[in-house]
């Protein structure tokens, strides 16, 4: 199985991701996460020049998409968080996963610029930072998710979020 967190920088999506991946473990040892931002920095060195490009977000897509196949093939559960900004690569995850569930984790763009966390809307405001989703590259939420969670960063309910997920997901998690 895969599950799919997907939504806009600072959503929550790792760590609503995170705490799904490690209540899973407890029954599903098999179940790894994958985080975009991740593995865009475990492939740094090979890379084209602008890893945040739209051609440079789609290389680090396709990656991650061919990651959790090959996963999935070994029988080895999933919870990828990505932004996932292209709809061909998460309408085709329905057709080569064994198992696959899409979460939206929903935070309107408003709050993520008043949060920004990591300075990121700011400095993409501020012409610092180029090719920002959601600021100077379009970002289209998914068009029909398993699930959306309109997350309120209230740790309070991240045991809830992970309960939803798993509701949705089914087969016994």
């Amino acid at each position: 199985m895969v599950i799919w967190l997907v939504g806009m920088s600072g959503a929550g999506k790792s760590t609503i991701g995170r705490s799904l991946c490690a209540s899973l473990k407890e029954e599903r040892p098999q179940t790894v996460f994958v985080d975009g931002d991740e593995i865009r920095a475990m492939f740094r060195h090979d890379q084209i020049a602008d890893a945040y490009s739209i051609a440079g977000r789609r290389v680090n897509a396709e990656r991650i998409q061919s990651l959790c196949r090959w996963l999935d093939g070994q029988g080895i559960d999933v919870v990828c968080c990505i932004l996932a900004m292209f709809p061909d690569i998460s309408a085709n995850n329905r057709q080569i996963f064994s198992d696959y569930r899409e979460i939206f984790v929903d935070v309107p763009l408003s709050v993520l610029m008043q949060r920004d966390d990591k300075g990121l809307y700011q400095a993409a405001l501020c012409g610092r930072q180029p090719n920002v989703v959601g600021v100077d590259i379009e970002y289209c939420p998914p068009v029909a998710p398993d699930l959306v969670i309109n997350n309120r960063f209230d740790t309070k309910l991240l045991l809830e979020y992970v309960s939803r997920i798993r509701q949705v997901c089914g087969r016994g998690l």
